[in-house]
């Protein structure tokens, strides 16, 4: 590493392992980008190459997005929107207020021994692993003891249905279910929003200042809706749902069958949006349910010929063939 001589402005020079080390990326990874044409080529002295402080700023740039979940191929697109003059300060201020807190909770440490004594005293490793998996808990480095806890409501409801007698492993199981549908209910939020006000901000790729900057702007109105609509809807289906639950447990011929009470299926986004366009939301679900119970009968049909046909091979005296070999 080296500086200009006095009396010019100094700039800052970095060998590529250098750069490397500051940038946190590896010398195969800055040579790659440069290949991609993501970042700037060095100046060439003599037999070497040398970066400045826009290398390293870029590098850090793109690491950022990288994070942000943006590919290599959406970061070119904006990184060469920034140097043909369009700003790139607002599609940055609008990843980062997505990507802002959307709960009020505040994440919190738990020792090992405090997680033991709140889920009945005895270590069970199996069920940590499932909450590290699931990301209830979260490997402090370096602390063996100790968990960081993102959201300490979700894990005070697990200590709460453990008491009350639910198993870990099923209160897991549990969440995994819930988690899955609640991604749903996000992403079909999501696609609602982006078709009704979003997309006019962001039909231009990359989109302007102008629209990335109202764009944020709405994302702030809109995020508290999000959890509004799920808090009202959920606490109407609790109360509908419960009073009927409870009819069905004290009906003198006990509760119905697990089986036949309807249940929720997950289904990829693009799949009922296809349903939707071919038969209108209003008959979607019983589409969806009469394509599956063909299928089954299907299925059944196939199985119940092609035993037919098996039997049919092995010929009539097969059985007692068999019978006299035995």
């Amino acid at each position: 590493m080296s500086e200009q001589p006095a009396g010019r402005s100094p700039a800052v020079e970095y060998r590529i392992e250098d750069l490397a080390h500051l940038s946190g990326a590896t010398v195969r990874t800055i040579r790659a980008y440069q290949d991609r044409r993501l970042l700037p080529r060095p100046e060439r002295r003599g037999r070497s190459n040398v970066y400045g402080e826009p290398h390293l700023a870029r590098l850090r740039q793109i690491a950022d997005l990288l994070a942000r979940g943006y590919s290599l191929a959406s970061i070119k697109e904006l990184l060469e929107a920034w140097d043909t003059g369009r700003g790139l300060g607002g599609v940055l201020g609008l990843v980062a207020e997505v990507d802002g807190p959307w709960s009020d909770e505040r994440a919190d440490r738990i020792t090992r021994a405090e997680l033991d004594a709140a889920f009945g005293g005895a270590p069970d490793e199996r069920a940590v692993e499932e909450a590290v998996e699931l990301g209830v808990l979260e490997r402090v480095p370096g602390r063996d003891d100790e968990f960081l806890v993102p959201s300490p409501q979700e894990l005070a409801v697990a200590a709460e249905l453990y008491a009350a007698g639910v198993p870990l492993l099923a209160v897991a199981g549990h969440l995994r279910e819930l988690r899955a549908q609640v991604e749903h209910i996000a992403l079909r939020f999501l696609e609602f929003t982006t078709e009704h006000v979003f997309g006019r901000y962001l039909a231009h790729h990359p989109p302007t200042d102008t629209d990335t900057a109202e764009a944020a702007r709405l994302v702030r109105r809109l995020r508290p809706l999000a959890r509004q609509t799920v808090d009202a809807e959920l606490a109407r289906a609790m109360r509908t749902l419960a009073n009927r639950h409870l009819r069905d447990h004290l009906a003198p011929g006990g509760p119905p069958r697990r089986d036949e009470d309807p249940r929720t299926v997950v289904l990829p986004a693009a799949t009922v949006r296809s349903v939707r366009e071919l038969v209108g939301t209003e008959n979607t679900a019983a589409f969806i349910a009469a394509a599956a119970e063909r299928e089954v009968r299907a299925r059944t049909l196939d199985a119940l010929a092609g035993g037919a046909a098996r039997a049919a091979q092995d010929g009539p005296d097969a059985g007692e063939a068999d019978a006299r070999e035995s």
